[in-house]
């Protein structure tokens, strides 16, 4: 057998130049779930209706604060980067360590509640691998 190369479809490179490598990467990723936590703050959040549109299964966005009051804090946004919370501080420390080492992390919604006017959001947290 000789090594050599194979001579592909020349429309490959013209798909490949009209996507992202985000686009192409993105099914090679998986979610590794890592913990199932909640959303803490919600009782701050002063426009409550976003929490009436959360559903079972959405994504949420993880990103890191630099707060006074905790090093470790993560907020939560939903995919529209509307703030709902914070990753509680008793579950914070190992997500904090990762997301600022560069590894991305995402939480998706377990369960939503209401305890009167008070949102109670379940959360999985889970560490996107390419």
């Amino acid at each position: 057998m000789k090594n050599e190369l194979a001579k592909t479809n020349s429309n490959q490179i013209a798909l490949m130049d009209q996507k992202q490598l985000s686009d192409i990467i993105k099914p090679l990723s998986k979610e590794i779930h890592l913990f199932d936590s909640f959303v803490s703050g919600t009782l701050n959040i002063k426009d409550k209706s976003v929490f009436k549109k959360l559903k079972t299964g959405d994504k949420l966005i993880l990103q890191r604060e630099d707060s006074r009051f905790d090093a470790n804090t993560i907020n939560i946004f939903t995919k529209d980067k509307i703030k709902i919370g914070y990753v509680p501080e008793k579950d914070n420390v190992v997500f904090a360590r990762l997301m600022d080492a560069g590894k991305l992390l995402i939480a998706k919604v377990n369960d939503i509640q209401f305890k009167g006017t008070m949102p109670v959001v379940s959360v999985g947290i889970y560490l996107v691998d390419y």
